[in-house]
């Protein structure tokens, strides 16, 4: 009976996080529950808990963490000064006059937020305000309408540099020197969060273009549900759209290329970001002290949220262990029909399954740290699995009837749409990607002929 307690501690969080109780309290308190129970019943050896001061100056002094909240900074900057929404405007303008243009232009614009923000929420919520009402005007249909922007929402989980890759860069990393160290590899490979970002930029860009040809189907075939504006905004050219699009796009790909070209970390091309954001700003005359303090308070919101999570995380995760909950995952993965295959179908749809109910920073604190180290060490490859679990933690955030991404634009959504509608038209975007997961499953080199090429 004691070897299934790890089993009971997961249980015992779930329970707690349906009742609306906080993620990082949670786990930290069902873990200290568990601990001091253990420790009057001679279950559980109290001198682990003694390794957790280790652990949080670890979380404290990680440089890779470091870029969590330059990152946000960014995205922040770019969505308070309203350069997303000129970003909007201008591609609106000019890509109007075609029929299913002005879901062109939120899939274009929805993917450089994804980049810039790389939180779901956010880039859901803003392009809900900025962009539906306009599309239900020019006479859209409401199924389409909202499904292309729940989707192109969910981008922020796959197109780096996002927050997700990051974090789950970093986990990832440690569960592969955890792999090879129970393997007997004392001089460990590793991956960086650069690998993760090179992975998922082929997988990231091949969605879009699903996405593109889906809305190009759609105003082909059903011209009715994707009209042409009858007549385009004043100013629409090309210059008005480069003069709105360069910009912001030279600061994502300067970020991004310098951590692929090996110029800088991630942690120092977030700083770039985070600075060039603000120059950004101040170019277009949109930064006042207000609006500063508001990017600054949301960004420490932020920011405490992910670490609060992490050390709730990192003390779960050391009295799991410590009830031997690693060789319980391992055993049970070990056994399990299909051998490796079948542990990671079903790792996949436990992750699937558990993003209805936690956010991405938690199943990449509390999940990946557990069954990723087992994964690893029966051969799967670290930067394959990592671009797998991105993409179907985007995938789960989108399907109906618990995906976040629904329940944001349900908030901003005016009355006159249903939320029949919004489900129903998130569904062939959920088919779409997975189709995408599938041709990751088929061909691994979607994922690892990028970073193979940048690292040989």
């Amino acid at each position: 009976m004691a070897e299934l307690i790890p089993l009971l501690m997961f249980g015992v969080v779930f329970l707690a996080l349906i009742a609306g109780y906080s993620v990082a309290l949670t786990l930290g308190g069902v873990a200290l529950l568990f601990a001091f129970a253990g420790m009057a019943t001679g279950a559980f050896d109290g001198r682990d808990l003694g390794f957790l001061p280790g652990r949080l100056f670890g979380i404290v002094t990680n440089q890779t963490l470091i870029a969590v909240p330059l990152f946000v900074f960014m995205g922040v900057m770019l969505e308070k000064t309203r350069i997303a929404e000129l970003l909007l405007t201008s591609a609106s303008a000019l890509l109007g006059r075609l029929r299913g243009g002005l879901g062109f232009a939120v899939i274009a614009v929805g993917m450089l937020m994804a980049a810039s923000t790389g939180i779901v929420g956010a880039t859901v919520v803003t392009m809900g305000l900025m962009s539906l009402p306009t599309m239900l005007k020019l006479g859209y249909d409401a199924r389409l309408a909202t499904g292309t922007i729940c989707a192109t929402g969910t981008l922020g989980q796959i197109i780096p540099p996002s927050i997700a890759l990051v974090l789950l860069g970093d986990v990832m990393s440690n569960a592969y020197q955890q792999a090879q160290l129970s393997l007997g590899v004392f001089a460990p490979d590793t991956i960086s969060v650069g690998d993760l970002f090179a992975a998922a930029i082929v997988p990231g860009l091949v969605l879009v273009v699903l996405y593109v040809l889906y809305v190009a189907g759609v105003a082909l075939f059903r011209p009715g549900r994707a009209p042409a504006a009858d007549s385009p905004a004043d100013g629409a050219s090309l210059g008005g759209l480069l003069a709105g699009l360069l910009p912001p796009l030279v600061l994502i790909v300067a970020v991004l290329g310098s951590i692929l070209g090996g110029l800088a970390t991630p942690t120092e091309a977030a700083g770039v970001g985070a600075a060039g954001a603000t120059l950004l700003a101040l170019g277009y005359r949109s930064l006042s002290w207000r609006v500063l303090n508001e990017v600054s308070v949301s960004t420490l919101k932020t920011t405490a949220m992910v670490f609060f999570i992490l050390i709730g995380a990192s003390l779960f995760s050391l009295v799991f262990r410590g009830y031997g909950g690693d060789e319980l995952v391992h055993g049970l993965f070990q056994n399990m029909p299909g051998g490796t295959w079948g542990a990671l179908i079903i790792t996949l749809l436990v992750i699937f399954l558990l993003g209805f109910m936690l956010d991405f920073i938690e199943i990449i604190f509390v999940v990946v740290p557990i069954v990723g180290p087992v994964l690893l060490a029966m051969g799967v490859d670290p930067v394959w699995l990592g671009v797998l679990i991105a993409i179907n933690l985007q995938t789960s955030f989108l399907t109906p009837p618990f995906g976040f991404a629904l329940f944001y634009l349900r908030g901003v959504a005016p009355p006159t749409v249903a939320t029949s509608d919004i489900y129903r038209g998130v569904v062939p975007f959920v088919a779409l990607q997975l189709a995408l997961l599938g041709l990751v499953l088929a061909w691994p080199a979607l994922a690892t002929w990028l970073p193979g090429m940048l690292y040989p």
